[in-house]
């Protein structure tokens, strides 16, 4: 019997929440509490809460990074381009696709 032990939204879509912001000249980085173990293969749908707005004056093309579990990446929109600080309208909650060992963090959209 096959058993699949990667995290495929078995149990619904998982809510996570931003609790910082760091902007450089380079990106605009959150951090996201990640609970889940950093070996856990996880792939599926993740809401994500920012909690922090991006401070006015905050170039307009610099690209969107999350910080989760310890991994920085770059979210991506759908035709693989950056997120960049001028998709982003502000604080809310956002739906993202991740795969972890495939490198994908994808915006679908907002809530």
């Amino acid at each position: 019997m096959f058993v699949n032990n990667n995290l495929v939204n078995r149990n619904g879509i998982a809510t996570l929440d931003s609790s910082s912001i760091s902007v450089s000249t380079d990106a605009v980085t959150y951090t996201i509490r990640f609970p889940f173990d950093v070996n856990v293969p996880f792939r599926g749908l993740v809401l994500v809460r920012l909690n922090e707005a991006i401070p006015e004056g905050t170039t307009a093309t610099l690209p969107i990074k999350l910080t989760l579990g310890g991994f920085t990446q770059n979210v991506t929109t759908y035709g693989g381009e950056n997120l960049t600080v001028a998709d982003v309208p502000g604080t809310g909650i956002y739906l993202l696709y991740y795969n972890r060992f495939a490198g994908i963090l994808q915006l679908i959209g907002t809530v």
